[in-house]
């Protein structure tokens, strides 16, 4: 088995752009799986901090409640802008994963998280962004859940949108949910939503 590079050499950083976001140009060379250090090279990166996204899901109806909210990334792209997502936020200094979780649970859709259950840690673009994401499935009860939230300082615009999980499983096959955290959380649920139910009910 071919050893897995693991060295990493920084000749130079450098700040692009700073705003609500920072980019940073490198220059660096990093080991070869082929053994040795390759040449160097450059690579830009944006940083944004880390976040915390949350699938609410009711086990005793077995309901999930997603979101949808104009996105700038898909409208840049030429695609539809109004993307069906999982709860998120951004981790403050001195947050845990699991306390966004929960508080972005109330802000963008109303519920209460009553258990968390860990899903996965993902880099949702691996290439260009240094952002982490902790993943998690949140026991709720959905009942009433609805209606459109979102901070108004954050210019959000949130609908909430409550459906049984087979529903959203149509959803993901018919190529409605675009944003990998929300389709890595939903698939995750396909696997996992009868251990669930035995737990959570």
């Amino acid at each position: 088995m071919t050893k897995r590079p693991r060295a990493v050499e920084v000749l130079e950083q450098k700040a692009l752009y700073q705003d609500y976001y920072r980019a940073d140009k490198y220059l660096l060379r990093h080991e070869q799986f082929g053994g040795g250090m390759g040449r160097p090279t450059t690579r830009e990166v944006m940083e944004r901090g880390h976040a915390a996204t949350v699938l609410p899901y009711d086990p005793r109806r077995d309901e999930v409640v997603l979101i949808e909210q104009f996105r700038i990334g898909p409208f840049a792209a030429g695609h539809h802008p109004w993307t069906v997502e999982v709860v998120a936020g951004i981790v403050e200094e001195g947050e845990t994963p699991e306390e966004v979780a929960r508080r972005e649970a109330i802000e963008e859709a109303g519920c209460t998280i009553l258990d968390l259950e860990p899903i996965a840690g993902v880099f949702p673009s691996a290439g260009v962004l240094s952002e982490y994401n902790w993943l998690f499935v949140g026991r709720v009860d959905s009942e009433g859940a609805g209606g459109i939230f979102g901070l108004d300082h954050e210019d959000e615009d949130i609908q909430v949108r409550t459906m049984p999980r087979s529903e959203a499983e149509d959803l993901v096959r018919q190529g409605g949910v675009a944003t990998g955290q929300a389709l890595i959380s939903l698939l995750w649920l396909t696997l996992n939503h009868q251990d669930l139910k035995a737990r959570w009910t």
